[in-house]
């Protein structure tokens, strides 16, 4: 049985699953998943691509002919708050799979450009939007869930020390 969060991350683009990106997003997860109070050891796997892969996944898994920055496949249907247990976990590895989550890493470089912040701080703020989405949180209105989503954002990048 594991004790630490497992997250592979593979790469369908040259370079872009270097070691600082790897350490970044693995780093974010688990503050992300600490911050959210998840303790038992979890699975989240992390493909990074470009636009034209996550259009691709886009339009394969959710009818969506678009690219976008990132995508969100969770195992459960969680809600805001409500955690995985242990009986969740896989026998085989005793770990939670929570999910998937694909980033396209010419979004992390364009949106972190537009919005005047560092690739790192565009990189792990999409992680942390996509380890909520795991976790339940959604932003489909524009009232309560989208500022609940957003407050638990910018407090667990602000204890990565990237805030805006």
């Amino acid at each position: 049985m594991r004790k630490t969060h497992y997250i592979p991350v593979t790469a369908d683009v040259p370079g872009a699953s270097s070691d600082a990106n790897c350490a970044q997003i693995r780093k974010t997860i688990r503050a992300a998943l600490a911050a959210e109070g998840v303790t038992a050891p979890c699975e989240i796997d992390v493909l990074l691509t470009d636009d034209k892969g996550i259009h691709a996944i886009n339009r394969d898994m959710r009818n969506v002919d678009r690219p976008t920055d990132v995508l969100s496949f969770p195992e459960f249907d969680l809600h805001p708050g409500e955690l995985p247990t242990s009986e969740d976990a896989d026998p085989g590895t005793g770990l939670i799979p929570l999910g998937d989550m694909v980033i396209s890493m010419e979004h992390v470089l364009a949106q972190a450009k537009e919005y005047g912040h560092s690739n790192r701080r565009e990189l792990s703020y999409l992680v942390v939007h996509s380890v909520l989405h795991l976790l339940g949180y959604d932003h489909l209105d524009e009232g309560a869930q989208k500022a609940q989503m957003r407050a638990r954002e910018e407090a667990i990048l602000a204890q990565l020390d990237l805030k805006r």
